[in-house]
């Protein structure tokens, strides 16, 4: 019987194989794990121990993309006299990892699951991310369960985090659970989902934190068929996120007051950057009044309008720069994710990357008064490094991976016109990206020094090179 991953790689179109291949290999993506890691893997499953506290009895869910199986988080929310109760179950993943073992030295190297629409990269065998340790419905699972106490307003009120047994109830993909939740049928955890969400939404404007809002571009397949499109997210995805970021923040404050751990940061916007943009505002004809700060005019931008699209483009910029800090004594000094607006820890996805394992482990020693263990401090200081060398390669194949798809998708169409909407011009070198609607396609064009940010233009697709994953169109302005 043909093995998953034979399976998957038979529904990748033939032009798009060689380009893959050559991607995979030029960043170094690894393929299956060698049978010392397996077999470690099929002995920790085996012989994984469960924690004492039993909290089977606490009716978790699941919400997670469509099909996806390496399951990380487990919800479950209930009333708490005015406020409310969060228990937020994270896989357990150092119970199925000995530090120094065979698996723990391969995920030093993978550093992170890479995702591609035929096949994963995982981070840890599939025995464990996509069974024995992943939170799947109506099996015991090993956590670590975060008990985040809110008020009637949303604010954190007391922080906790202990491992448990758990048992998921139910598996929901977003648009399940948004249907439910908009037909009035969800049960009470997405049901106080839709509660505690906007709360925290409104708390994340509250202290200026920014979500821009960019409709993603994204792969769909369907059977043997690749597409683009430009996905929006839904209410309940959102919702679900502001958990997440509310335990990563959480964390953050647990490891700040005990002066160890690490930290998702990103600099605060430089002023700058700060001008680019009101220039790029200005050149666009979007109104930005010296009044209003960056957060609240970022807010008030809409994607499905052209030019405030091209415009929440121009301010991804002052999101690059982001890193981790580690630390073993004391609190450093800028401690702050520009884009939360306040301190935050990556704990809520361990089998997807790396450092959430650390963080995790850091967090469940502090909150039973215990020592950290040896082997997460060992790691902290060469985290920082192996997260961010990992991350740059996830965002090159991710990037990677649209741009052969668009070359496909394109390719037949040499010569032919499209419409599309200016995002990024460059002056200096008479060329920009050109945001296409159909197909969703976002390419490099050539135009001379008359382009201009956010104009809509029409430009003849003259390149796409199916190996290289490029994508050339020249306008007439």
């Amino acid at each position: 019987m043909p093995s998953r991953h034979v399976a998957l790689r038979e529904r990748v179109p033939a032009p798009l194989r060689q380009g893959l291949a050559q991607l995979r290999e030029a960043l170094g993506v690894p393929n299956g794990f060698d049978e010392r890691v397996l077999a470690e893997a099929e002995r920790a499953a085996a012989g994984v121990r469960m924690p004492d506290r039993d909290l089977t009895d606490v009716p978790f869910v699941t919400i997670d993309p469509e099909g996806s199986m390496d399951l990380d988080q487990a919800l479950h929310i209930a009333r708490d006299g005015a406020g409310y109760l969060i228990r937020y179950a994270i896989a357990d993943v150092a119970a199925f990892v000995t530090p120094g073992g065979a698996i723990d030295a391969e995920c030093h190297q993978r550093v992170e699951t890479l995702y591609a629409p035929n096949r994963r990269t995982p981070l840890h065998p599939e025995l464990l991310s996509e069974n024995a340790a992943s939170l799947l419905p109506d099996v015991v699972r090993p956590a670590l369960v975060w008990e985040l106490s809110l008020d009637a307003a949303g604010a954190l009120t007391a922080t906790s985090v202990a491992r448990a047994r758990i048992r998921s109830r139910r598996k929901y993909s977003y648009d399940e659970a948004q249907r439910l939740l908009d037909a009035g049928a969800a049960d009470e955890v997405l049901t106080l989902l839709a509660e505690v969400g906007p709360l925290r939404e409104a708390s994340e404007r509250e202290r200026g934190g920014i979500n821009l809002g960019v409709p993603e571009q994204e792969i769909r397949v369907q059977g043997s068929a690749w597409t683009l499109y430009y996905r929006t997210t839904l209410p309940c995805e959102g919702w679900n996120a502001q958990i997440s970021l509310l335990t990563g923040m959480a964390a953050a404050r647990l490891m700040l007051d005990a002066g160890v751990g690490i930290l998702r940061t990103l600099p605060p916007a430089e002023d700058h950057a700060i001008e680019r943009l009101r220039r790029t505002a200005q050149g666009l004809g979007i109104s930005w009044p010296r009044r209003v700060g960056y957060p609240d005019f970022v807010r008030g931008l809409d994607a499905a309008v052209p030019r405030q699209a091209a415009m929440l483009n121009a301010c991804t910029t002052l999101f690059r720069g982001a890193g981790y800090d580690a630390f073993t004594d004391g609190a450093p000094a800028n401690a702050e994710h520009a884009a939360i607006a306040a301190p935050y820890a990556h704990v809520t996805a361990p089998l997807r990357r790396l450092v959430d394992r650390y963080a995790g482990e850091i967090c469940v020693a502090l909150c039973a008064g215990e020592p950290v263990p040896a082997w997460v401090l060992a790691a902290l200081e060469n985290l920082p490094t192996e997260m961010e060398v990992s991350g740059r390669r996830s965002s090159r194949y991710e990037r990677g991976i649209v741009d052969l798809v668009e070359a496909m998708v394109l390719a037949p169409r040499i010569g032919q016109e499209f419409t599309g909407l200016l995002i990024d011009v460059d002056p200096d070198r008479e060329a920009g990206r050109l945001q296409l609607r159909d197909p969703a396609v976002e390419a490099r064009v050539k135009g001379g020094r008359r382009l201009q940010l956010g104009t809509e233009i029409t430009a003849t697709l003259v390149a796409a090179d199916l190996v290289a994953g490029k994508v050339d169109f020249r306008a007439f302005v």
